[in-house]
């Protein structure tokens, strides 16, 4: 029986003459495969226009706007106009497709190392560490250099315009500097740009009012602005949904197209508190304007997940993982063809669907758990590690993912 599914049916936003084909979007995904200069590759183009046919718009991989903002090695640079011809092709291979092209722009601050900064020291709204100890303990940015920052993701939207991208996205979430200035944890200044909730705030508003004047200015067509947030940090102190939801209202009140809240799962309640009934969709549907655009990203893989978020008030749902997985879910989807919907990866499929070996290494890593792998049965489940453990940590030769398949339990 063919389902009528309400995120296959078009959209077009309200403030700006684009249409978009559908509700689903690709989430932004970390490829780890530019050069060592940030210049993008024909890998990664392969892989973006492998999912370009479906989806109704591409985010891209977070694009560092200046060399302190460099988060991790393969990482995109939208830093210098040298990059835009890279970032042209880019652009050109997601709208191949029919998607509309998005360049998410960021700057790491404290989720760095001096060693991906080539020497440089790591760079934050204070000089607060990383709770988790991994990165180097930044040093905290100058009134000037913060202004020059905000003149950087300026500098970055105007070469994304340049490029032929469709919009771009502020990357305010998952503990970056944008969110490193909003939080209380991170952000223990005590001038204009911290000391109280309303001055942690600055930084990330000026930013998005600088970047919104520059499309203003430079777009000779419709070009999108998008925020990406976070409703809550596990530290203490950090950001709550309260300051979150404040926040968000606040960001609304400028000429921004969409908030995309990055979650852990779409339909969570908050965790931070524990009596909460609601999840954290309703408490942003019920703060901000009706019908005002909505993203969410969070292991969204089957369409009834996808439709449900829609009868929720959401108006588009972001796929990550499942569109590794799966290049083809929309099309599947909108040809009631969902019995072919891969929800499991082979390791022999790595390269048939694009998958630079950057991001399979990580697949098979640190993203691990969580992400299907369909010789899943093969692996010891108390040491589900053994494999990257005795090969990857000590480097003793290069990850083939192609060795799952033969690999057996471990004494």
């Amino acid at each position: 029986m063919q389902i009528n599914y309400d995120f296959l049916e078009n959209y077009t936003f309200k403030n700006k003459a684009i249409t978009l084909r559908n509700h689903v979007i690709m989430a932004p995904t970390t490829l780890r495969s530019s050069l060592e200069d940030g210049t993008v590759t024909d890998n990664e183009l392969n892989y973006y226009q492998i999912r370009a046919q479906g989806p109704a718009m591409i985010i891209t991989e977070a694009a560092y706007v200046n060399e302190l903002g460099r988060g991790w090695e393969g990482g995109i640079s939208v830093a210098d106009d040298d990059k835009i011809p890279g970032l042209r092709r880019l652009a050109s291979a997601i709208q191949s497709g029919g998607a509309k092209a998005i360049l998410q722009i960021f700057a790491a601050g404290r989720q760095t190392t001096r060693t991906i900064l080539r020497g440089e020291t790591p760079v934050s709204a204070s000089n607060q560490p990383y709770p988790n100890g991994a990165f180097d303990v930044p040093r905290a940015l100058t009134h000037d250099e913060i202004v020059q920052t905000i003149e950087d993701f300026a500098n970055a939207t105007k070469r994304a315009i340049l490029a032929g991208f469709d919009g771009v996205e502020l990357h305010g979430a998952n503990l970056y500097l944008m969110q490193q200035f909003l939080s209380a944890d991170s952000n223990q200044r005590d001038d204009i740009w911290g000391g109280t909730a309303e001055k942690r705030q600055r930084f990330g508003l000026t930013v998005t009012a600088k970047v919104a004047q520059v499309i203003e200015k430079y777009a000779d067509r419709p070009f999108l602005l998008g925020y990406r947030q976070s409703p809550e940090e596990p530290m203490v102190p950090g950001i709550t949904l309260e300051d979150s939801l404040q926040y968000a209202q606040r960001v609304a009140d400028l000429p921004i197209d969409y908030l995309h809240l990055s979650l852990k799962d779409s339909f969570q309640l908050p965790f931070k508190n524990k009596q909460a009934t609601k999840r954290v969709i309703d408490y942003y549907r019920q703060a901000l304007p009706e019908g005002y655009p909505l993203m969410v990203a969070g292991l969204l893989k089957k369409p009834e997940q996808v439709e449900d978020l829609m009868d929720a008030g959401i108006t588009f749902a972001a796929l990550g993982r499942e569109l590794i997985i799966e290049p083809n879910w929309v099309q599947k989807v909108f040809n009631n063809d969902e019995l072919a919907i891969r929800y499991a990866i082979s390791p022999a499929d790595f390269d048939l669907l694009g998958i630079p070996k950057p991001l399979s290494e990580w697949l098979l890593t640190r993203f691990r758990n969580g992400f299907p792998v369909t010789t899943d049965a093969l692996f010891d489940p108390k040491q589900p590690w053994r494999y990257y453990k005795n090969v990857v940590a000590k480097n003793t030769e290069p990850i083939d993912p192609t060795k799952l398949m033969t690999l057996k339990k471990q004494p």
